[in-house]
């Protein structure tokens, strides 16, 4: 039996807006948070991923930056050659044998 997550998503442009919202209003952050209707602790790390890299502070699920999909090829690229390597070592053990 599954359970059905009740988690909360926001979109891109509402994380921005609420952060850019935060950083120029006179308001405490907790009421800001309030009068949005999310929790405090979620305003928080968006206004500070906001604050590293304005542009690529909310990328999404399964969009992250260029660096981790370079990581991935070169992951797989590394498991492929490292499997064509052992293949080679098994076949000169195979062929390296003196015949009886």
């Amino acid at each position: 039996m599954s359970k059905k997550s009740n988690r909360r998503t926001f979109t891109k442009e509402f994380k921005v807006e609420s952060v850019q919202y935060a950083l120029s209003c006179d308001k405490p952050v907790e009421q800001i948070a309030k009068d949005l209707g999310i929790h405090v602790n979620n305003l928080h790390r968006w206004i500070t991923a906001y604050k590293k890299d304005k542009e690529n502070a909310f990328p999404g699920v399964g969009n992250g930056k260029d660096t981790k999909d370079d990581n991935y090829i070169l992951r797989k690229k590394l498991a492929e050659t490292e499997l064509e390597r052992d293949i080679l070592k098994k076949a000169l053990a195979i062929f390296s044998k003196e015949p009886h």
